[in-house]
């Protein structure tokens, strides 16, 4: 008899981006697995995005479990924490509600992990126009991720465009030659749920800017390496303005991490236990 426990629960994070959400989730629907469940990570949204979810719930092809919370301002490393906690798996992917996976995106993922170890992918950001303009057979039949079909809808000529083009064994070259970090990235990492949870998640001071990458030093800091996939595992970002982005939770956060890189911080306080005498 089959499990019924998935081998990976993605975690999507969201807040009042319905459109975005809906063009992320048919993502999930054309996967080369379905051995994974949709842990949806909502940092406050109105009644919409529930009714979207109960919506596609009638017929998807993997289990939706919806993690809300009322709208406090931006709290996601908060619902992201409750959102750790929900998932039913031992291992742990997290992305988006705005961005589309590409249909092998959970298969390179499951294909890549390993213990003592989490992955780092990144993600192709897309114009507004273009993110506008996608519509369910374009995800169907992948052409969002067709540097060809995005150029005939104005995207320009750029040498990130390799992250679509890259073949297995192009891709393999250029996750071992960029220069960019194996960060954990919100958008784009995976990792084991008991690693997440021994450095008790996210810090909940934090709200946007470089959290993600927080959790990824603390992780490092316990003696998790990290495997770089950037150019393996795609997904594509549709843009959107960030009006929660201010330079003083920048300057905050870049303080905390800061305190994590020097002093080689494992544990966050103010993580998914609240109980601050105790650890995981």
């Amino acid at each position: 008899m089959k499990s019924l426990k998935p081998s990976v629960s993605v975690i999507l994070s969201t807040y009042n981006a319905v459109d975005w959400l809906e063009k992320t989730l048919w993502g999930y629907q054309f996967q080369t697995t379905f051995d994974f469940e949709i842990v949806i990570a909502d940092d406050g949204s109105g009644p919409q995005t529930k009714e979207l979810l109960e919506e596609f719930s009638k017929d998807f092809p993997v289990p939706i479990i919806h993690v809300w919370q009322e709208d406090e301002g931006f709290q996601k490393s908060r619902i992201l924490n409750k959102a750790i906690v929900a998932c039913n798996s031992d291992y742990i992917l997290m992305s988006d509600g705005d961005c589309i996976p590409k249909n092998n995106f959970v298969e390179e993922h499951l294909k890549h992990r390993r213990k003592g170890y989490f992955l780092s992918g990144g993600y192709f950001k897309l114009p507004l126009d273009i993110s506008n303009s996608i519509n369910l057979p374009d995800i169907q039949n992948q052409n969002c991720f067709d540097v060809n079909w995005l150029k005939e809808r104005g995207l320009k000529s750029s040498f990130k465009n390799k992250k679509l083009t890259a073949g297995k064994f192009t891709s393999r070259a250029l996750n071992f030659l960029t220069p960019t970090n194996a960060s954990w990235n919100g958008h784009n990492a995976s990792g084991w749920k008991e690693d997440i949870v021994r450095v008790n998640g996210f810090d909940e001071r934090m709200q946007y800017g470089g959290q993600d990458r927080e959790l990824g030093e603390r992780l490092m800091n316990s003696g998790i390496k990290s495997i770089q996939i950037r150019y393996t595992a795609i997904c594509v970002h549709l843009d959107h303005a960030r009006g929660y982005k201010t330079q003083e939770t920048l300057d905050k956060n870049a303080a905390i991490r800061k305190n994590t890189r020097d002093n080689k911080v494992t544990y966050a306080i103010h993580g998914i236990n609240k109980n601050h005498d105790v650890t995981i």
